[in-house]
């Protein structure tokens, strides 16, 4: 399947854009991504973790129990890259390796509750102030930017795995 923003000579197509509003939203996009990773980097550094540890553990605190493939496919990261995320997500205690009970086979990684509050409550003052910033917006308003969110984080995630692979080519 060819990929609808790529010519057929792999270009990628000509996009057609709003005027105004592309370099506004780049460089917005580009602090808006700077302060979010060194935000995750202090959380990351107060439950001494490193960030790819400490994002590895949000996708596992999102699912009812993952695979470490599961794990890579979401990340881009190797499996091997995997295994050391949950080591240090073990030894840290906050996750564990346990057996599926639908295959016992299969090793599924659960997150461990002891340490939930501790994470939850770094968390607060982002939550508190990004609830007072939304209530600013109308109901219409708010599911724009939620659907800008939803595609952005989608383009984010297909542009990481895209570069992951274009390195393990090389």
């Amino acid at each position: 399947m060819q990929n609808s923003s790529v010519e057929k000579n792999g270009r990628p197509r000509p996009v057609k854009r709003k005027p105004g509003y592309g370099m506004q939203l780049s460089e917005l996009g580009r602090a808006m991504g700077m302060h979010t990773v060194m935000f995750h980097n202090a959380v990351a550094e107060q439950l001494g973790l490193n960030i790819t540890d400490h994002k590895c553990l949000d996708y596992i605190l999102g699912k009812d129990g993952v695979t470490a493939g599961e794990i890579a496919r979401a990340t881009g990261l190797t499996t091997g890259a995997v295994t050391g995320v949950i080591d240090r997500l073990e030894r840290a205690g906050f996750a564990r390796r346990q057996a599926d009970p639908g295959d016992r086979r299969k090793v599924i990684v659960v997150p461990l509750p002891d340490r939930l509050p501790e994470i939850a409550c770094l968390f607060e003052g982002l939550s508190h102030n990004m609830g007072r910033m939304m209530a600013r917006y109308s109901v219409r308003d708010a599911q724009i930017i939620i659907d800008f969110m939803k595609r952005a984080g989608e383009i984010m995630r297909q542009e990481n795995l895209r570069l992951r692979e274009q390195q393990a080519a090389k």
